[in-house]
């Protein structure tokens, strides 16, 4: 990546993480001393690498695992308020955000409006009997990435899972206990605050994906 995008994707990470807002163009350009047009060209470069997630106008939708706006879960630490972008986003916020020792996640069961919430840090997933439900298989998540992470969503358990799926005409995507979410998530996104970091190559991600107990061709294995 050449210096002046990572500087800019530097900033929008550790504005989210420090303050839970997405900065838009103009006050990255200002913070870095460039241009807004060359603050919004950066960002778009971002968004063709996959660092970040645009909406028609190039504001900061995602940048995973935070997220401009609600997509089903809150994440609150002890003075900043996150929007999570789906499950496996907001338990993977407080393996990142080291400052926090924990954060409350919250959200409600898309079947039957029950709501949950869990304090998640980076010892030991929490307990619960729920499940994860993520209705995209990982080869076409970058599809339509808003779509993919607005459906990786919490439910009290099968039956409700079962329930949503029948009510929303969707096809079963893959389950997972709240476990196996805290492992998915604890080191996906390990380094993406720091300098240098770079997204995982294929068979990079499919390695980490056994190693933290997923199967299946829902995860290209």
């Amino acid at each position: 990546m050449a210096a002046d995008d990572e500087q800019v994707r530097l900033a929008i990470y550790q504005g989210f993480a420090t303050t839970g807002a997405a900065p838009e163009a103009d006050g990255l350009a200002t913070s870095l001393g460039i241009d807004t047009s060359a603050a919004r060209e950066q960002l778009r470069r971002l968004a063709c690498a996959r660092h970040v997630v645009l909406d028609e106008e190039d504001r900061i939708v995602m940048a995973h695992p935070f997220a401009a706006v609600p997509l089903g879960f809150s994440v609150m630490g002890t003075s900043t308020l996150w929007w999570g972008g789906c499950a496996w986003d907001s338990f993977a916020i407080p393996h990142l955000v080291d400052h926090e020792p924990d954060v409350l996640v919250a959200t409600r069961c898309p079947a039957c409006d029950t709501p949950h919430a869990w304090v998640v840090n980076r010892h030991q997933p929490p307990d619960g009997p729920q499940v994860a439900h993520f209705l995209v298989p990982v080869t076409h998540m970058w599809d339509d990435v808003v779509h993919t992470c607005t459906h990786q969503r919490i439910f009290c358990g099968e039956a409700c899972v079962g329930r949503w799926l029948a009510s929303t005409s969707n096809e079963r995507g893959y389950v997972m206990d709240l476990a196996t979410l805290w492992r998915l998530a604890r080191g996906w996104y390990r380094g993406r605050l720091d300098r240098g970091y770079e997204r995982r190559e294929p068979a990079e991600a499919a390695a980490y994906f056994r190693d933290v107990g997923l199967d299946g061709s829902f995860w290209g294995l």
